[in-house]
């Protein structure tokens, strides 16, 4: 049974964003700067557009948090709007909608705009798009910032990166865990490899040259994860279906894999699985590969996590495609609103807190407690019980 829940509100041209997280134990340490840091890295990239600019993301805690820890009650997280003011009219909460001036009415391909439209009966598609926009992500960042410190508490670390922009692929080769941090970290594109770091600037720059976008793949890995968070017994619990699903749900997400993912089925068994081996001292069981992306029959196996997301080119083109006015049925260009050319390396940070929530309910449905003691007993002793397996 799932022990996390959140929910989040807000338009991306609204006042505010708004995240109510439930479910975490008393006497986890918190802290403002800690989200904060998140959700600027959220909006740091190679290829972001102009709303980064006017948006600077600081989260304000109304509740479920005193003197820096956790309550154990619902946690409540807001993020302002900083472009709300020149919004306010458009976007009120009360008045007459035909005073609003910018209504969108030509949809954009690949965008939530008409299938929107037609479900919810708005023939304003930006009642749509609004919702629809990956602005919300910021809220799932900030409650994915609360989980990771929560994760932090046990020695779980979580870093996400690029390994694909376009068709600029950074390869199979990867440095240490630390070192990965260290440059994707320092670098625009967040990827740990600099000649591909510079030809994927270069395919961006090409791109927003021509009025186009690009999207890519990221990869997230987890470390210090125990055995055996997720379980095999209920298809709903499995930990990789629970991965996949939360991944899916971020914004122009099309595709996810863990481990070798799909390459895993153009090879041989004998390529694809993970012998397993033994070290008497440390008592502890281990594999020298980890194809299997640290989780066999949707729980973890004690390996490093690793899951990779597919991000489709953002909708929304400044040479924008074939669309109908949803008015008149006649053909015209779909709408241009102010956009990314590139949102990969967002995705990537997206994509490590959506993570970091998942693995902290599975963490919790594992050790579950009232409170930070309680789920450090329950830990230790599942780890004082592995050891004499």
């Amino acid at each position: 049974m799932s022990r996390l829940r959140y929910l989040t509100s807000g338009e991306s041209h609204g006042q505010a964003l708004t995240v109510i997280l439930e479910g975490m134990p008393s006497g986890i340490p918190v802290s403002s700067k800690i989200i904060n840091r998140e959700l600027a890295r959220r909006q740091q990239g190679y290829g972001r557009g102009g709303r980064m600019v006017i948006e600077k993301d600081e989260v304000q805690i109304l509740s479920g948090i005193r003197f820096g820890k956790t309550l154990g009650s619902p946690i409540t997280l807001q993020i302002q709007n900083k472009d709300w003011s020149t919004w306010s009219q458009e976007m009120a909460v009360e008045g007459n909608l035909s005073l609003a001036k910018r209504k969108v009415d030509r949809p954009r391909p690949g965008h939530a705009d008409l299938a929107g439209g037609l479900k919810y009966n708005h023939e304003d598609l930006r009642n749509v798009l609004e919702r629809a926009s990956a602005r919300e992500t910021t809220a799932r960042v900030a409650c994915g910032a609360v989980t990771r410190q929560l994760l932090g508490t046990f020695g779980v670390e979580i870093s996400g990166y690029v390994v694909r922009i376009g068709s600029i692929d950074v390869g199979e080769e990867r440095p240490s865990f630390e070192e990965r941090v260290r440059l994707t970290e320092a670098s625009p594109v967040r990827t740990f490899e600099s000649r591909s770091e510079k030809a994927m600037m270069k395919k961006i720059d090409e791109a927003k040259k021509q009025g186009d976008s690009l999207g890519g793949v990221v990869e997230v890995v987890a470390k210090g994860l125990p055995v055996g968070l997720g379980t095999y017994t209920h298809w709903d619990r499995k930990l990789d279906g629970q991965l996949a699903q939360a991944l899916m749900s971020i914004q122009a997400i099309k595709g996810v894999e863990i481990g070798l993912g799909f390459e895993a089925a153009a090879r041989l068994g004998s390529q694809v699985h993970d012998s397993i081996y033994y070290e008497s001292q440390q008592k502890h069981f281990f594999r020298k590969t980890n194809r299997a992306g640290g989780l066999e029959g949707g729980m973890t196996n004690g390996e490093f996590l690793v899951v990779r997301a597919a991000m489709k080119p953002i909708s929304t083109l400044y040479t924008p495609l074939d669309s109908v006015e949803i008015s008149t049925k006649k053909p015209f260009k779909a709408s241009v609103e102010r956009s990314d050319t590139c949102a990969v390396p967002a995705a990537a940070v997206i994509a490590e807190n959506v993570v970091a929530i998942t693995l902290a309910d599975a963490f919790l449905e594992k050790f579950g407690g009232d409170s930070l003691k309680e789920v450090e007993r329950n830990y230790k002793g599942y780890l004082e019980q592995i050891k004499k397996f």
